[in-house]
């Protein structure tokens, strides 16, 4: 009898912008062939939950939503702690894997050339990748704050029982901070594109490259908004 893989906490972001005659791109990643798990499949940033993700240290330098609130929204069988981890965890993965971040200087918006700000970022991006540096350590040197608020829940999946590889997944959307630009490749990114949800839904359905289901199902939810106005409207974003 095959022994049942416990599925790992995981985190992903649907991260949207403006797009021609008031529709909306989404970013997506198509993960490098070396990797072991979905190579070269097209994906929307993210990766597993940590425990640094909801230490008490990361915690204090989080803004914008509480980890009771967080519990709240996820309606979940975990500690307020561990639910605000899986906002921290979307918002590091982002980071990581396609240099985009959601920090602030206390509550304001953050100028993305701050006196070098955005240099000392990129240097410590591959640091964090290889967990050489802690996201708390980077934001307290920095001053800096996790602006959670900026992701809104979306929903919740978990690969079925028989695939080797599990994921507990929570997906969360949010728009691009003003002034960022994604990294075109990274260490586990082979590229990043930009798509509407109609033209990634046609890819997968002519053979391009290949989606798992839960993002199959994210891209028709997100299509059969249409506009840039109803995706903000929606989700309660900031444009």
């Amino acid at each position: 009898m095959t022994e049942l893989v416990v599925p790992g906490k995981a985190s992903t972001v649907i991260l949207a912008k403006p797009g021609g005659d008031g529709r909306f791109e989404v970013l997506m990643t198509r993960r490098s062939q070396h990797l072991k798990v979905l190579a070269g499949f097209l994906v929307f940033p993210g990766g597993a939950v940590e425990e640094d993700d909801w230490s008490d240290k990361m915690l204090a330098r989080c803004r914008g939503l509480s980890p009771t609130e967080a519990q709240r929204i996820l309606t979940a069988t975990m500690t307020p702690e561990q639910a605000m981890g899986h906002w921290v965890a979307a918002i590091r993965e982002l980071f990581e894997e396609t240099g985009i971040h959601f920090f602030v200087k206390q509550r304001d918006s953050l100028e993305p050339n701050l006196d070098g700000l955005r240099d000392r970022l990129a240097q410590s991006r591959e640091a964090l990748w290889r967990r050489r540096l802690a996201l708390a350590d980077l934001l307290e040197s920095e001053q800096l704050f996790c602006d959670v608020g900026r992701l809104t829940y979306l929903f919740h999946r978990i690969t079925p029982n028989h695939h080797p590889v599990r994921f507990d997944t929570r997906f969360y959307v949010g728009s691009l901070p003003e002034g960022q630009t994604p990294l075109d490749s990274s260490e586990e990114v082979a590229e990043s594109v930009w798509l509407t949800p109609q033209e990634a839904l046609k890819s997968s359905e002519s053979g391009g490259l290949p989606m798992m289901p839960p993002t199959l199902i994210a891209l028709r939810s997100l299509a059969e908004l249409g506009s840039w106005k109803n995706f903000i409207s929606t989700y309660r974003l900031d444009p």
